[in-house]
């Protein structure tokens, strides 16, 4: 890693650039990023909030649940239920259990 960046600094040389244009990050290659953080956002935000808020007779949500509510919802227009669930474990919400984190035990 050190080389890398000790090879770009050194192919900076002699260019009119300031110390922090040639310490900034390349764009990295890969695809961009499909959902919006407003998006995701709100995918949080429904994912915290009572499936009853959206008329789901349910007591929890899913991320099938929420997948589709997503989507009735206009937010996205197409999320796969597995991107959901991967979008909520890496941020560390878990809509089944949110009674415990909402309500906790009094004692």
């Amino acid at each position: 890693m050190a080389s890398l960046w000790r090879n770009r600094w050194l192919e900076s040389e002699g260019k009119d650039l300031s110390i922090l244009q040639r310490l900034e990050d390349r764009e990295r290659i890969g695809a961009p990023a499909k959902f919006s953080m407003e998006q995701v956002t709100e995918l949080f935000a429904m994912a915290c909030s009572e499936p009853s808020d959206y008329g789901r007779p349910i007591s929890h949500w899913s991320a099938r649940e929420l997948a589709e509510e997503i989507m009735f919802q206009g937010i996205i227009e197409s999320i796969s239920i597995r991107h959901v669930g991967r979008l909520l474990e890496e941020a560390s919400l878990k809509p089944h259990a949110s009674r415990y984190w909402l309500t906790p035990p009094s004692g």
